[in-house]
């Protein structure tokens, strides 16, 4: 991770009760974390204070997003000089212990945007996870002619030359979806690297995924991201590929 110049950012809401063995995990991996606390009333805060590690933390006063969320830490992660940040939920459900496999997948491709994939078939998976990732699958394919087998993840690795400057149109769950296919049309590969997913019962299950509203969100922004790959995106991949062709 310090060769790599990588950090971690953990976006943060309300998971107060997940959150703490989230970073010890990431302490075993990686020194360089920052938290960003969006907005949460539980007692996250106290629970990060009474933690011995060093932890960079950024506080919302509000709700603002994942989105915002992850804006922030990237923009952090940057102006400490850091050339990668991992991304992780701060909800259980991804194993810190994986790092070292989206590490070496950058490794092995410099300035990748490594995405962990989850597979679909796992003990206590909400019904509501399935089919949004297909969804989400076929969409993303739709606006990049690319296929990746998880798009709904938020167990990724990023260059930051990418996200830290990257303009986003949105500020919520769905910011992530925007970010891959933002990342295709720059020409940036996109790796994805099998990783371990657990999901707890559904009576211990913290979620703050609403389907009615945060569906509706992500089919309007399918619906703008369509018109930008008309005038924008396939254009700007048929390049990419042309100046690759050429400079072969």
């Amino acid at each position: 991770m310090k060769r790599l110049k990588a950090c971690v950012v953990v976006p943060s809401y309300n998971n107060g009760a997940t959150l703490v063995e989230v970073l010890e995990g990431i302490a075993a991996e990686c020194a360089d974390v920052i938290v960003v606390v969006d907005g949460s009333t539980d007692d996250t805060r106290e629970r990060l204070q009474a933690l011995s590690l060093s932890l960079d933390v950024i506080y919302f006063a509000t709700n603002q997003g994942k989105g915002e969320a992850l804006k922030a830490g990237f923009r952090r992660a940057a102006e400490r000089g850091f050339r990668y940040a991992v991304t992780i939920d701060s909800d259980g459900q991804h194993y810190p212990s994986d790092i070292p496999r989206l590490v070496a997948a950058v490794e092995a491709n410099p300035g990748a945007l490594v995405v962990g994939s989850r597979g679909m078939r796992h003990d206590n998976m909400p019904g509501g996870n399935s089919f949004a990732n297909r969804f989400s699958n076929f969409w993303f394919a739709v606006h990049t002619w690319r296929r990746l087998p998880d798009t709904q993840t938020g167990f990724r690795l990023y260059p930051l030359r990418f996200a830290a400057r990257q303009r986003w149109l949105t500020s919520r769950y769905e910011a992530e979806l925007e970010l891959l296919v933002l990342a295709a049309w720059r020409g940036i590969e996109l790796v994805p690297v099998a990783v371990r997913v657990y999901y707890p019962p559904a009576e211990e299950r913290v979620s703050h995924f609403r389907p009615v509203y945060d569906f509706a969100r992500i089919s309007l922004l399918n619906t703008v991201l369509c018109g930008l790959a008309v005038v924008y995106g396939y254009p700007r991949m048929i390049y990419n590929k042309v100046v690759k062709l050429l400079k072969k």
